[in-house]
């Protein structure tokens, strides 16, 4: 393994609904492709009323939501070897709700939210427009190389 490509991974299913689907080594895949540096990253999976008790703490905003990360060393200057480090939450309930709107399966929203969460944890924002289309752009383009549609493709 590359030193770029280093990884930790720990993944936790406080919510077991997507345990048998959403595996482990599904969620490696998708994290290495979206890995630009060495990382130690855990990810959650969560249910709605504990989606929204980290979104209320940590962002002010009283309700679940499909992906949070938590960037540990977000705005620091870190060697090249040194890793990554963040918790990706994502919340089973909204996830499946957005799966249906958007007539997708599971796995592909699930691909696409740990995609975006590791681009957070790697400083990647979408805070205005020319970093939103940077990231969208860098989303499909990932998800393109492993196999999933466009995520922005109803919206464009």
């Amino acid at each position: 393994m590359s030193e770029k490509n280093k990884l930790t991974l720990s993944v936790q299913y406080a919510d077991p609904r997507l345990q048998e689907t959403i595996t482990r080594p599904l969620l490696r895949k998708w994290v290495k492709a979206a890995l630009f540096a060495p990382a130690e990253l855990t990810i959650r999976f969560v249910d709605a009323a504990e989606g929204q008790q980290l979104n209320q703490a940590y962002r002010g905003k009283d309700y679940a939501t499909n992906v949070l990360t938590f960037a540990y060393n977000e705005g620091e200057d870190i060697a090249d070897d040194e890793p990554t480090r963040a918790d990706i939450i994502l919340c089973t309930d909204v996830l499946e709700r957005e799966a249906a709107e958007q007539k997708k399966t599971v796995e592909e929203h699930t691909a696409h939210l740990i995609v975006h969460g590791v681009l957070h944890a790697q400083g990647y924002d979408h805070e205005d427009d020319d970093e939103a289309e940077e990231m969208e752009s860098l989303e499909t383009e990932l998800l393109e190389g492993l196999g999933y549609a466009d995520p922005y493709a109803a919206e464009k």
